[in-house]
């Protein structure tokens, strides 16, 4: 019986609700107004939900370009389990350039040269990982726990606040007909006065929850300062991804134009923007005999060559006429040319 008696009440306030919702928008009942400085915290708060939303779906699209990917990593997070560990493009790419070099020759200029481009790939892919690591923790998380939490309290209170304002603009309008029939003697006092006291009830719960409500809306100015933070947070994750990835590209070049045969080509970026070419080891002017550590493996093309291993050391000395790119190289009883683009001098 209670429990009949509960549904009906709460059956006959959402009722109550719903027509003086309708007469508001026909006209035909007034409506309370919240004030300015009410009304625009409510905008506020909204114009924040709904450009975060935006930013959060747009920064998830930078980081993951790969919309089935995306879906993945959404439904693992509902479950509430880990993201995937995927290998990134950069490492796939790395990782071909390296199979590819170790069987095309690694001695040979180009096996050497996909080898150490497919190394940095991976490196590079590696950096991305910490980027979209590191982003989605310091940046995305907290907008998402923004719009999960505060926002959806924030909501729920504005709706509470509307309910208890459409109570109070129904007491007072059952007030006021209340009073118009009191003087066609269809009403006692005792109803006036119950209607006065529903007024005074629906008054005092409409204005705590305004005072909880503009609360929270003021609260979304320290939302903001808290996304700034990681938004300076999310630039500086960038600034060293991006610092990172030019150091090894940067590195990666120079040791391209050392190998042989390397040159300049028509593609080259301008060469005053260009990292400065190591100077070659003839330009030191090498004399007599010295020792050489090698940097590279290098595979004899012919017999007046000879073969290397890289960090091995051997014995080197220029002959009278000899092509400067080259210098004769001796390991043990082994005798031959070498390329001194292959050779550090050590003494």
């Amino acid at each position: 019986m209670e429990g009949f008696k509960k549904f009906s009440a709460e059956a006959g306030t959402l009722f109550t609700r719903a027509k003086q919702y309708t007469e508001e928008k026909l006209g035909s009942a007034e409506k309370t107004e919240y004030d300015a400085h009410f009304e625009n915290l409510m905008q506020r708060a909204e114009r924040t939900r709904r450009w975060t939303e935006l930013i959060v779906q747009q920064t998830e699209t930078v980081l993951q370009p790969n919309p089935n990917a995306r879906i993945e990593d959404y439904v693992m997070e509902k479950v509430d389990r880990k993201r995937s560990d995927r290998v990134t493009n950069p490492e796939i790419l790395g990782q071909t350039m390296v199979d590819a070099g170790n069987d095309i020759g690694p001695g040979t200029a180009y096996g050497a040269a996909l080898v150490k481009c497919g190394q940095v790939q991976q490196k590079l892919g590696v950096a991305e990982k910490e980027l979209i690591s590191t982003s989605i923790h310091n940046y995305l998380q907290p907008l998402k726990n923004f719009l999960d939490g505060d926002m959806k309290t924030i909501n729920k209170e504005r709706k509470l606040l509307e309910n208890k304002r459409l109570d109070l603009d129904a007491a007072k309008s059952k007030l006021r007909k209340t009073k118009s029939d009191e003087s066609k003697a269809k009403v006692t006092p005792g109803d006036i006065e119950k209607s006065e006291e529903e007024l005074r009830v629906a008054q005092s719960e409409f204005d705590k929850q305004y005072e909880i409500t503009k609360l929270l809306l003021e609260g979304v100015s320290n939302a903001h300062a808290n996304h700034l933070r990681c938004l300076q947070d999310f630039v500086e994750v960038q600034h060293a991804y991006f610092v990172q990835c030019t150091g090894l590209i940067a590195d990666l070049q120079k040791q391209l134009t050392s190998l042989p045969g390397a040159g300049n080509h028509s593609n080259s970026v301008n060469i005053s923007s260009a990292p400065s070419a190591p100077p070659k080891f003839h330009d030191r002017a090498p004399t007599g005999t010295r020792r050489a550590r090698v940097l590279y493996d290098y595979d004899a093309a012919d017999l007046s060559e000879l073969s290397l291993l890289a960090d091995e050391i051997i014995t080197v000395y220029s002959l009278p006429g000899m092509d400067s790119d080259w210098m004769m190289g001796e390991r043990g009883n082994q005798k031959g040319k070498v390329p001194v683009t292959f050779l550090e001098l050590l003494d």
